[in-house]
């Protein structure tokens, strides 16, 4: 049976507050959402157009350092851009890849959370572990709204955080 919210983490652990995506799926692993199946990789490709099938809605979450601190929640919609003959692609890609091969992708949703070092071998910065937990309130009101309105409650301009 296919979880209905799927959430994708993108992120290298290794390279300091790159790590945010996977540590907030960690974080949510330990609340134990139902119906949810959480997700993690280094970084998007076209195999993971076959993770959304099924799927009601999507949820990317990825470090950022042009978003405002502590974190961008957003609305996605498919597009080719620049990544979409790539190795590694954007959420937009990977959406508009699924509406070519299937003919519907999921409504999807990015939460960017801010970083600011991404240096190989660095930890997570302070500032990136501030964000993380202003990001994982969020994600928490998220895994539990049952619908497309309550997600979208949350959608920021881009000028606006939480």
């Amino acid at each position: 049976m296919t979880a209905p919210l799927l959430v994708f983490a993108c992120g290298n652990p290794s390279r300091g507050d790159d790590a945010l995506g996977p540590l907030l799926l960690e974080r949510l692993e330990a609340l134990n959402p139902p119906n949810v199946e959480l997700l993690a990789d280094f970084q998007l490709q076209v195999e993971h157009v076959a993770d959304m099938l099924g799927r009601e809605r999507v949820l990317f979450i990825d470090a950022s350092v042009s978003c405002p601190p502590p974190f961008a929640f957003s609305r996605l919609h498919a597009a080719k851009d620049t990544s979409y003959t790539s190795h590694a692609m954007s959420p937009a890609a990977v959406l508009q890849a699924c509406q070519e091969l299937y003919g519907a992708a999921p409504p999807a949703y990015l939460l960017a959370v801010r970083g600011e070092t991404f240096e190989l071998g660095e930890p997570l910065s302070a500032a990136a572990a501030s964000n993380l937990e202003s990001a994982l309130a969020l994600l928490e009101k998220l895994c539990v709204g049952p619908s497309h309105q309550a997600w979208d409650q949350f959608i920021m301009p881009p000028e606006k955080t939480i």
